[in-house]
């Protein structure tokens, strides 16, 4: 790959690392010497001009971007608005009880984005979407893609938990250019104002139902939607975590594989017919008009699958393959990979962001890498397993840095998927599309069905996946090295010294608090809470956050937050998980957290009196009395407190604890309220935190759990007030909240303060 390619990559990676933007002229200035350095001939200072023009050019993005904003007076407040449903609408939840879509205003009352993320939640009927009228969009319409609409809406701008090793949601939002998220109110002014005209997401749209209608209680239909039209909401997630395990997620998106063997196939169909003509072949060679037909049929499926970074990967290296075949020139492997990667990072700056981003250049360098070295002479199979040998080789590092995980039974689950998927299936779910041809996605299910068993089967062989601690970023480039030594040709001196380079993604575990000492985490679960506790060789959850999404939603803080953070930071087991009390938004992850790591003691009613010692750390649960549970006491008034001593500092976690409870706990308990350290009753709601309460603990470190612009309003400006004297956190503006207990004093880190980047929303405003 050229230098000055990789050159230009870094220097757009390093701009996204950065948590300001520098200012524009300051970027003009670096462009100005970027594009000096470039047309110099000495190679060196050619390269580092290359990566200030990357690093420019992502900056220059990035402004733009930014100035495409809601302002902060605009959060929370009615805005009418007209526009357009610009991408393919995601249903929420079975049955359907809203949906989520893409929307670009064209009109509206306030300064608003050019696109926005909506929810509109509302029970969708069938009758009325097929008797409604356009004026109106009938009493239950499902919205569709290209379709003109009138809404009231809430904004607010974009905001995700953010967490030790976490998801960054804003991120996620920001690459896509959504740059405020929202719901749909209830209003008269709601409707449809145009029907939708055609366009690529409109045809997705209708190709989806289509396949729907075909298979209307097929399990495996949204696979078939997945492969068609790149829908990944169509799987569920149960088969998502499926594929996960056995290693074959990149076959169930639109992976660059497909495309491939898509704009293939239309070549081999143009060439054949081109041949049989006698007069196409003089205007053109058989050749080159099926490579210009394989990149058309290539193009069409990319678009229709949604253009993600591996098919827009693999549809720029095609376009350059057909290029170099109608000038006559012959490139390079290394040549094509570079131009790929210039236009992606040219057309999206933000590519980088993404995981699929590494996970397909990656996969695709240590093919050319292998291939470079010349191919076997024996059978094609010996050099198909090498080539699989060397992507599942290839791959770990930067699988355990993302995901810190890595299947191990990948290699045959893919030996037996590649072929079924990419051959037949995939072509047979494109086929279905199509009016009249029905048959082909029965067929396509049907082939799926025992695919879907076997893998079933591998992945609970023992030991299938191996899931572990996320690695010091520095052992990822060393572990990369190693593969590139793994994998140079046989004969080469000591390629087995490739596999120490391996040893410190597995070796090195995360810090630990020493005896006596104590790690205490609030992490940001929004509206809602989690706390980690962690000692020298015990770890314990006291709440588990969250459900999210209301009545029948499939998502909680448990799945999503709770069980990655406690895999990257290593922890395989929970000595104890405490759920503080019955309330949704501390309980309704428990369910999935147990799912996934083992509980050694789960307790759903502490009660006064119990206690424990870990590692020099002391634990004890100081409410409520047993008694309570008899006479059936308010779920808050339940809440579990729980005091956490060591000899440098003590912790007090009082759930959802109100006035009332408060009092009745300091008339058992006032000697032992007093704490270094106070997670905030209740969020900051305005029943609690009482006076007596608060000077009873004194704590010089005050937690709020609580969700970015919650309509509760927590906390509430009086309890703030009351704890004036303190140091006051909250996980809405300072995500999580980590406090390590130890000889050394108190140390804090606030995530989103640590990992900043400039597109983090900054603009915190607290509810009135």
């Amino acid at each position: 790959m050229p230098w000055r390619v990789l050159a230009f990559a870094l220097g757009v990676w390093w701009l996204q690392q950065r948590a300001v933007l520098p200012a524009p002229i300051f970027l003009a200035a670096l462009g100005a010497l970027g594009l000096a350095l470039s047309l110099l001939r000495r190679r060196g200072l050619g390269i580092l001009g290359a990566a200030l023009l990357g690093f420019v050019w992502a900056g220059g993005f990035a402004h733009w971007r930014l100035d495409d904003a809601l302002p902060v007076e605009w959060e929370g407040r009615d805005i009418e608005m007209t526009g357009v449903i610009a991408e393919l609408p995601q249903r929420l939840g079975d049955p359907v009880r809203g949906v989520r879509f893409v929307f670009e205003p064209e009109a509206a009352n306030a300064p608003v984005p050019s696109r926005i993320l909506l929810s509109w939640y509302r029970q969708f009927s069938p009758e009325a979407e097929e008797e409604g009228d356009e004026e109106d969009g009938g009493a239950g319409a499902m919205p569709h893609a290209g379709e003109r609409w009138r809404f009231i809406v809430r904004l607010k701008r974009p905001h995700g938990n953010v967490n030790p090793h976490g998801f960054d949601y804003e991120g996620w939002l920001f690459e896509r250019g959504l740059r405020a998220t929202g719901y749909v109110r209830k209003s008269a002014l709601t409707g449809r104002q145009a029907a939708a005209g055609w366009s690529v997401e409109r045809l997705r749209e209708a190709v989806r139902s289509r396949i729907e209608r075909a298979l209307p209680d097929a399990p495996y239909a949204g696979v078939l939607a997945a492969l068609a039209i790149g829908d990944q909401q169509a799987i569920p997630p149960e088969q998502w975590r499926l594929f996960s395990a056995t290693g074959i997620t990149h076959l169930m998106s639109i992976s660059g594989l497909h495309v491939t063997m898509i704009g293939g196939l239309v070549a081999w169909l143009v060439s054949a017919l081109w041949r049989r003509h006698p007069r196409l072949p003089l205007l053109l060679p058989a050749q080159k008009a099926a490579a210009v037909a394989g990149f058309a049929g290539a193009f069409v499926y990319a678009l229709l699958a949604g253009f993600g970074i591996p098919a827009q990967r693999t549809l720029y290296m095609l376009g350059v393959v057909v290029l170099a075949l109608l000038s006559g020139r012959n490139l390079a492997a290394p040549t094509v990979l570079g131009a790929a990667l210039l236009l992606v990072l040219l057309a999206d700056p933000w590519a980088v962001l993404a995981a699929g981003f590494w996970l397909s250049f990656g996969a695709v360098a240590l093919l050319f890498y292998v291939g470079a070295q010349g191919l076997s002479r024996r059978h094609w199979l010996i050099d198909w397993l090498r080539a699989q040998w060397a992507i599942t080789l290839g791959l770990i590092p930067l699988l355990l840095a993302l995901f810190q995980q890595v299947s191990l039974v990948s290699p045959l689950a893919n030996a037996v998927a590649i072929p079924l998927v990419s051959l037949l299936i995939t072509p047979l779910a494109l086929v279905g599309s199509l009016p009249g041809f029905r048959w082909a996605l029965t067929l396509a299910h049907a082939l799926l069905v025992p695919l879907m068993d076997f893998l079933g089967w591998l992945a609970h062989l023992p030991g299938a996946l191996w899931q572990q601690q996320a690695p010091p970023v520095w052992c990822v480039p060393v572990a990369v090295v190693g593969v590139a030594w793994l994998l140079l040709p046989r004969g080469f001196p000591a390629r087995w010294a490739g596999a120490l380079l391996f040893l410190p993604l597995f070796l090195i575990a995360p810090e630990r608090p020493g005896t006596g000492e104590l790690k205490l985490t609030v992490l940001d679960v929004g509206q809602g809470q989690a706390v980690h506790v962690q000692t020298a060789t015990h770890d314990l959850m006291f709440d588990a956050g969250p459900a999210y999404g209301g009545a029948g939603a499939q998502a909680d803080a448990g799945s999503r937050i709770l069980v990655p953070y406690l895999r990257a930071v290593g922890v395989r087991r929970l000595d104890t998980l405490i759920v503080s009390h019955a309330d949704r938004d501390h309980a309704g992850g428990a369910d999935s957290l147990l799912a996934a790591v083992p509980v050694t003691v789960e307790e759903r009613h502490c009660a006064d009196g119990q206690g424990w010692e870990w590692d020099g750390v002391r634990f004890r649960v100081l409410h409520p009395p047993a008694q309570d549970y008899e006479r059936k006491a308010p779920s808050n008034a339940l809440s579990c407190v729980l005091k956490i001593e060591s000899p440098y500092g003590s912790v007090l976690v009082p759930g959802d604890l109100e006035a009332k409870a408060e009092a009745e706990f300091l008339a058992r308990h006032r000697d032992d309220a007093r704490s270094d350290i106070l997670v905030a009753p209740h969020h900051g709601g305005k029943k609690t935190s009482s006076p007596a309460f608060v000077a009873a603990v004194g704590a010089r470190e005050i937690v709020f759990p609580v969700g970015y612009r919650n309509r509760f309003g927590h906390p509430h400006p009086e309890v703030l007030a009351r704890y004036a004297d303190a140091n006051i956190h909250r996980t809405d503006r300072d995500g999580a909240v980590t406090l390590k207990v130890g000889a050394g004093g108190t140390a804090l880190r606030r995530e989103r303060e640590a990992t900043r980047r400039y597109w983090h929303n900054t603009a915190f405003v607290a509810k009135e």
